[in-house]
């Protein structure tokens, strides 16, 4: 008996022992990585990050609308001010995130203000396959700090974007909602890529930017890559890129010779006062009442920013065009459908109805 308890109490002596011992050697470090995950980032960089990242800032408006479609309630901040219009669609919990700016157009970005805001993560967009992205993403990494930032690539190409989508779906924890808005995307793209190679008879299309119209880009600027995407031809194709923050600048006699079928602007001012001026008056475009406004908000459907944004754009663009040979598509639930999964408002009926015939489709296209 008296062996028995000599051996009992051993035993108790070394699991003390062991259990100090566990407790001295768990460092901090050690305990941080057990709430944490290594990932490689589309930089091919390896970044240590949460296991499960509550809040994420991007240093790029693009990048924070995937974000926001995916996983809104995860960002601390926005690159932009929303205008009153924008208001209008954003549910009121995230109408107040801070602007901190950021590093695209604009290089407006402060640190201060992004620390100031408590991420978890950092997301700084890339250009796929762009080598010189690494010394900026490493920069960023330096500036801020413990803050882990990951690379990811751009979205400015709507045939490309559902890798980037699917990336920060899976480290913000939103695979779900990442999934269901590539499934959005394949099914339009499947759609138009399908009709686009039957279309024989195309219309010509003009991209008018500036409040005067007289600024465009060719396709392959990504400004106007839908018009081609769904089997239009870009009057500008035969332009060199040139800038693509401002767009080409193009003469009147210019846009008279092109003559073009179909215009497709971003620009309300240009919108308002088109089909009352003059100078515009003998384009096809214009006496057919075949002039569209991309829906503004929350986001542009056709363009700036180039994103996940446009994406709703596919649809839409095709239904400008080509009202016919897509008349398959219903935009009116179409519409609702993404602004609800993505933009997380519901529209009515007949908000829906007007948000199209405000760009300009034809009730009997919707």
């Amino acid at each position: 008996m008296e062996k028995k308890s000599k051996i009992i109490i051993l035993i108790l002596a070394v699991l003390v022992i062991c259990g100090v011992a566990a407790h001295l050697f768990l460092t901090p470090s050690t305990v941080e990585t057990v709430g944490s995950k290594n990932i490689t980032d589309m930089v091919g960089r390896t970044v240590q990050i949460p296991a499960s990242v509550g809040n994420v800032v991007a240093t790029s408006p693009p990048m924070t609308t995937v974000i926001y479609m995916i996983a809104p309630e995860k960002l601390t901040a926005v690159n932009f001010q929303w205008t009153d219009d924008e208001l209008k669609y954003i549910p009121s919990q995230y109408a107040s995130l801070p602007v901190v700016g950021g590093w695209y157009g604009t290089q407006d970005g402060s640190y201060e203000e992004f620390i100031a805001s408590e991420p978890d993560m950092v997301i700084e967009s890339i250009d796929e396959g762009g080598d010189g992205d690494l010394a900026t993403v490493q920069e960023r990494q330096n500036k801020f700090g413990e803050i882990p930032v990951v690379a990811v690539n751009d979205t400015t190409d709507v045939e490309k974007v559902d890798g980037s989508i699917t990336f920060i779906g899976d480290v913000l924890g939103a695979q779900d909602n990442a999934k269901k808005l590539t499934d959005f995307n394949d099914k339009y793209l499947n759609i138009v890529h399908q009709k686009s190679g039957q279309i024989t008879d195309k219309k010509t299309v003009y991209y008018a930017q500036g409040n005067d119209g007289l600024q465009t880009n060719p396709s392959n600027s990504t400004h106007g890559q839908l018009i081609d995407l769904v089997g239009g031809e870009n009057v500008a194709n035969s332009l060199a890129q040139g800038n693509t923050t401002s767009g080409i600048q193009v003469s009147m006699e210019q846009i008279i010779k092109w003559n073009p079928d179909v215009i497709i602007t971003t620009n309300p001012d240009f919108y308002g006062k088109v089909y009352d001026n003059p100078n515009w008056a003998g384009i096809t475009a214009v006496k057919n009442h075949d002039v569209y406004l991309s829906p503004q908000s929350p986001f542009k459907w056709f363009d700036r920013p180039v994103g996940a944004n446009m994406i709703i754009g596919v649809p839409w663009t095709a239904k400008c065009i080509y009202p016919e040979e897509y008349q398959d598509i219903d935009m009116i639930s179409t519409t609702q459908e993404f602004y609800s999964e993505f933009y997380h408002f519901d529209l009515s009926d007949e908000q829906a109805k007007q948000l199209l015939l405000d760009s300009g489709l034809k009730e009997s296209n919707l």
